[in-house]
């Protein structure tokens, strides 16, 4: 591996969480039958509530994200998320070659 190839894998912390939660919220969106919302205590009742009164919001079907304020979001989140890769990128402090 040459010295200028830098990548270092993301803390596993959030690759598990993150990777959950799309799952989770995938399975709300297109089979909320799946989903045990009475075992999971308040969460369960908070997801099961967006479910039954905001279907319509959280799946457009193929009409694509037509919204400002939804594609905001959208960004907000990525730009979020995007936030645990880049403390990684931050913290890099490569060797420069010194110059004559």
């Amino acid at each position: 591996m040459a010295k200028s190839d830098y990548f270092k894998r993301t803390n596993l912390f959030w690759m598990v969480s993150v990777t959950f939660a799309v799952g989770y919220f995938s399975c709300i969106v297109f089979a909320p039958e799946l989903i045990p919302f009475q075992q999971l205590g308040g969460f369960g009742s908070f997801c099961k509530h967006l479910v039954d009164n905001y279907a319509g919001v959280m799946y457009k079907g193929k009409k694509g994200i037509d919204s400002s304020a939804t594609r905001f979001l959208w960004f907000f989140q990525t730009f979020l998320f995007g936030f645990a890769s880049l403390g990684l990128l931050l913290k890099y402090d490569p060797e420069h070659p010194k110059r004559r």
